[in-house]
């Protein structure tokens, strides 16, 4: 079995763990934007720290998942990577 196979298996035996998973993606999606574009301006989680005037431990709880950021942050971030921030409701 494949991840993929798992999981829709999984979707289709328990709809909550679907339900919740569906919620996760915007979340997900914005920290994928995020690393691809730190990535693609060459910094590491520790040179956009500093640029940030924050902890290298802040970059990384919000890349995996375990920070709930303000907008400023995310603004903050975007900007040191030379990105401007896009929110849209849809």
């Amino acid at each position: 079995m494949n991840y993929n196979s798992i999981k829709n298996k999984t979707f289709s035996e328990n709809p909550a763990v679907k339900a919740e998973y569906d919620q996760l993606g915007p979340q997900y999606e914005a920290i994928r934007a995020a690393i691809a574009s730190r990535k693609s301006a060459g910094l590491t989680q520790k040179q956009l720290a500093e640029k940030m005037g924050t902890a290298q431990a802040n970059i990384s709880r919000f890349e995996n998942g375990n920070a709930n950021p303000s907008l400023d942050f995310l603004q903050k971030m975007a900007s040191c990577m030379g990105k401007t921030l896009h929110v849209s409701f849809e």
